[in-house]
């Protein structure tokens, strides 16, 4: 695949193949993408480092997929997304108050 508009178009046909849009309401595909970021966050669970870039990787592509169809869903641009978020935290965290800080933009 070349961008997010190929995938989305494979995910698009994946869903449609199954008739699964009927279960695809903004609220349940929230709901997978917590779900998911959950079983990604456990490969962390005892340690910093997973031992297992096999499944971290599976659990990854699981929260994208669900983050894509969500935005699919709700009619929005994942590129656009993205960079209309990082412009707005640019401003949030200016590189000469926030070079090699993790302090929040209320305390820089």
């Amino acid at each position: 695949m070349s961008n997010v508009e190929d995938a989305l178009s494979e995910l698009r046909n994946f869903v449609q193949e199954r008739e699964w849009a009927q279960f695809h309401s903004p609220e349940n595909l929230a709901k997978s993408i917590a779900i998911e970021s959950g079983e990604l966050l456990e490969c962390f669970q005892w340690s910093e480092e997973s031992g297992d870039a096999e499944r971290v990787q599976s659990e990854l592509a699981d929260v994208l997929t669900y983050c894509l169809l969500l935005a699919d869903r709700l009619g929005a641009n994942p590129e656009e997304l993205v960079l209309q978020k990082l412009q707005h935290t640019r401003t949030k965290y200016p590189v000469d108050k926030a070079r090699g800080r993790s302090t929040k933009y209320d305390r820089l």
